[in-house]
Order: structure tokens, then sequence, then C-alpha cells
């Protein structure tokens, strides 16, 4: 597969992140069926249940049987990264491929070096964001920017240039 290929998330990864987020939505309020997540996420039913297989047989989640049957959380929101469920349904973290490719193609291509090392920069900063976000910080955006540390927020504020109003940081 060309290192290009790899721009974006699956149709599937992204139906799985969205039952993903319905099932922590509801962390500790029983097991959700099927029917119910394809209603409230618009997806559809029968590819569902797959994605809900891949991820149980992952032990992700949980099925429970019975009337009050379907899929929950086996783990708590906050610790399933969001870098487990697209592994786990696209394969390696992308942009631009897997890191071993773009390690292999910087030692080998001296020419293009430095662009690959550029690509390889991006992968790993892609790879630690969907590594240390969570499902409970996608469902908090709030809280996550307030655990980032002390690092102050740059302010934004409007400048207008020939008449086209923008916004840049403030140093």
């Amino acid at each position: 597969m060309p290192l290009w290929s790899r721009m974006k998330i699956s149709q599937k990864g992204l139906y799985a992140l969205q039952a993903m987020m319905m099932l922590a939505r509801h962390y500790n309020q029983g097991a959700i069926r099927i029917r119910d997540i394809a209603y409230e996420e618009v997806l559809p039913e029968k590819f569902l249940e797959l994605i809900l297989l891949e991820l149980k047989n992952a032990r992700i989640v949980e099925s429970v049987r019975g009337a009050k049957g379907g899929y929950q959380l086996r783990r708590p929101p906050a610790d399933i990264p969001l870098s487990e469920i697209i592994r786990l349904i696209d394969g390696p973290l992308a942009p631009f491929g897997d890191a071993e490719q773009l390690r292999s193609l910087i030692d080998r291509d001296v020419e293009h070096r430095a662009l690959y090392q550029i690509f390889l920069d991006v992968r790993d900063a892609a790879a630690k964001i969907l590594e240390h976000t969570t499902l409970a910080d996608i469902l908090n955006p709030k809280a996550r920017k307030a655990g980032r540390g002390k690092k102050a927020e740059a302010k934004l504020v409007p400048i207008t240039t020939a008449g086209n109003p923008r916004r840049v940081k403030e140093d």
C-alpha cells in the first residue's frame, strides 16, 4: 500500500468511534441494544453488529444476554484511548502509514530524508494525541483542556487586513 494512501480513518472506524462514544455516555447504566445504538447514532445496524463483535473479541466491550441485553464497555471510558479503537478497526495509526515504513525510507532515501522525517513527526504527533485522548476526554472536552497542564492558552484577537477579518494568535 502506498505511503500516502492512508490519510483518512475508514467509515468503519468512524462508526466504531461513534458507537463507543454512545456506550461511554451510558457507562454504568446497563447494556445498550444494537438497535438503540444504531438508531441514536444513525448507523447501519448490520454493519454495527460486525463492528461490536470485533470490539467484543478485543475485550473492549462485552455483550449481555437477556431482555435487558446488549453491549456495554468493559472498562471505564477514561481507560479506553482512541488509538486502541482505531488500531483495532483500521490498523496502524495514520496519517502517512506506519512508523517502521517511514524509518526505513529515512534510512534508504537520503535525498528525501528530511521530507520523510517530517511525515514521521506528523505521524508521531497524531499517534500521541490519539494515545492520550480517551473516550472520557471526547465526552468532556473542557475537562481534557483543563488537564493539559499549566500551559497558558494563546489568546485570539480579531484583526482586519484589507477588509478581510481574521483571527490571529496574540503573543
